[in-house]
């Protein structure tokens, strides 16, 4: 069967969906056993401030672009729309490690096989595939928010959640947020999270959030509701270390022996795109 694998992901949460978790978070609210009468005034000011959707997502914004160092785990999965209109489920996993202010390094392995690696040591950034012994590299100095803007705007390069790598997150998620919701208190693999539901101009979003001093993502679901067939992507978080060993060694690119250097495919001119070249040939990445 033949597939497209990335048609595009680009569109948000649907009016439905957003109006059916709406639903069901107020039938959970209404077929809910009645709280006890007594209770501490502790807990009553956790479940005032555990409800103030905007507080819950700035807080998690800003302990993650306050965090000098951390590494986590992500197991993602998305829809691609086929060109009959059937949705196919592709996956791949992450390992990403951030050390302020100039070490990134996010390690791919997609559901096919394929694996990629995105390195930036503070002057350059790398795509190295490893399966065909190429990379692709470009200076630019200035830190990990010029390098991932670079990457992700000149280089049109794919970078999954990018937004939660940069220490300005805060103020970009609330310029894009146009409304948030708080949906309810759950579990996520028995982590006691809050479950938010925001909507931008393109994308609708969910996002479940430990509850307590640390506030990291658990789950992310985005739906891009401007796109053909509504495509979602799903993030699940795991391995959270705020403290990770980190060496500068691991963000620096050696290129192995034989390694081929190929152009990001955005650096090619406009008539060597015309003739047709193939995504080898470039740090196009799947």
């Amino acid at each position: 069967m033949k597939t497209t694998r990335y048609p595009g992901i680009g569109a948000a949460l649907c009016v439905t969906l957003l109006a059916i978790l709406a639903g069901c978070a107020e039938d959970k609210v209404a077929t809910r056993p009645e709280r006890p009468a007594v209770k501490s005034l502790v807990e009553e000011q956790a479940v005032e401030e555990s409800a103030d959707a905007n507080a819950i997502l700035m807080r998690m914004a800003e302990f993650l672009a306050k965090a000098p160092r951390f590494s986590v785990n992500i197991q993602e999965s998305y829809d691609t729309v086929q060109p009959s209109g059937q949705k196919i489920e592709f996956g791949e996993t992450r390992q990403v490690t951030v050390s302020r202010p100039n070490g990134l390094r996010v390690e791919a392995a997609h559901s096919d096989g394929e694996k990629h690696v995105v390195l930036y040591d503070g002057k350059d950034i790398t795509v190295f595939n490893p399966s065909r012994n190429v990379y692709a590299q470009v200076y630019k100095p200035g830190g990990i928010d010029a390098a991932v803007t670079y990457f992700l705007k000149d280089l049109n390069m794919r970078l999954p959640l990018a937004v939660l790598l940069v220490s300005r997150s805060p103020d970009e998620l609330k310029r894009r947020t146009q409304s948030l919701d708080y949906v309810e208190r759950t579990e996520i693999y028995g982590v006691p999270a809050h479950h938010l539901a925001g909507r931008t101009e393109t994308v609708d979003y969910q996002v479940w959030i430990t509850e307590g001093a640390q506030p990291l993502p658990l789950r992310i679901v985005l739906t891009y509701k401007n796109a053909e067939g509504q495509p979602q992507f799903r993030a699940h978080f795991s391995d959270w270390n705020l403290s990770p060993e980190v060496q500068d060694a691991q963000f620096a690119f050696t290129p192995p022996e034989g390694a081929k250097k190929i152009s990001f495919l955005a650096q090619l001119p406009q008539v060597a795109l015309q003739k047709g070249v193939a995504p080898e040939q470039t740090g196009e990445q799947k």
